[in-house]
């Protein structure tokens, strides 16, 4: 068994999954690097973990499978021969932007099965083998990465909305269900970051932001989200239960 902790994080074949994978990189973890197919951008993501000092292991599966949760969950844990932190950072976006009369069932079933449905039961799996491992040395955390849509409306990306709505609700359901049991569960609400999503909308925000659409009238970057939740998985906010942190420059705050 590793002497370091051991974080797995789901999605981080690049944008916010592998700042967050780098990020605790830098603190000290070993990370299980997941992505559903084997590609590229996973062996970027691993090189990248290596290079800021943690070791690294791809191991793939589909979040919204929930038959392969068992086998996804232990081939986790045989990487480094431990599993301290989930990072819930896997999710799809509509599969067309478009008015909210137009939404489909094909796009809105599947922001369902992977950002809220597979996102639960995955949860689930894990805090039950934390459970049975018991207590170790280090701090014990899962980690949602929702967005700042589960609260501020995008009527052009309804299915989305709703589904990390139901996610966020996830994070407070298991942050109260676990604290007692010394497991630090947390909400992330990215605002707009600058990844290769929403690298189409570049134009739209970059006019958002021109004209004050955020107190701090610029783009985020996964670096920024990353840094925030390897604070939350280090247990560096010990007092805090199933509350949100933004980052998201101000953009959820009402404004007149």
């Amino acid at each position: 068994m590793s002497e370091q902790p051991a974080a797995l994080v789901t999605g981080a074949g690049r944008g916010i999954g592998r700042a967050c994978a780098v990020a605790l990189a830098r603190r000290g973890y070993d990370v299980i690097v997941n992505e559903r197919s084997a590609a590229e951008d996973t062996s970027a993501t691993i090189a990248a973990v290596r290079e800021a000092g943690g070791g690294a292991v791809a191991v793939h599966g589909d979040v919204a499978d929930l038959a392969g949760h068992h086998d996804f969950l232990g081939r986790a844990v045989a990487a480094f021969g431990r599993l301290d932190c989930l990072v819930n950072n896997a999710g799809v976006s509509v599969l067309s932007r478009g008015d909210l009369l137009d939404a489909t069932p094909e796009s809105f079933d599947r922001c369902i099965a992977v950002n809220a449905r597979g996102t639960f039961f995955l949860t689930q799996a894990f805090a039950r083998h934390l459970l049975a491992a018991g207590k170790g040395p280090g701090h014990r955390a899962i980690v949602f990465v929702t967005s700042s849509n589960v609260e501020v409306i995008s009527i052009n990306r309804a299915e989305y909305c709703v589904s990390k709505a139901a996610a966020g609700m996830i994070a407070k359901l298991f942050a109260v269900r676990l604290a007692a049991e010394g497991i630090g569960v947390y909400e992330v609400r990215p605002g707009v970051i600058r990844t290769e999503m929403t690298e189409p909308s570049r134009e739209k925000y970059d006019r958002f932001f021109a004209e004050g659409g955020a107190p701090i009238p610029r783009w985020g970057e996964a670096d920024e989200v990353g840094r925030c939740v390897a604070t939350l998985a280090a247990g560096e906010l010990p007092y805090t239960v199933g509350h949100s942190v933004l980052v998201d420059g101000g953009l959820a705050l009402p404004r007149l």
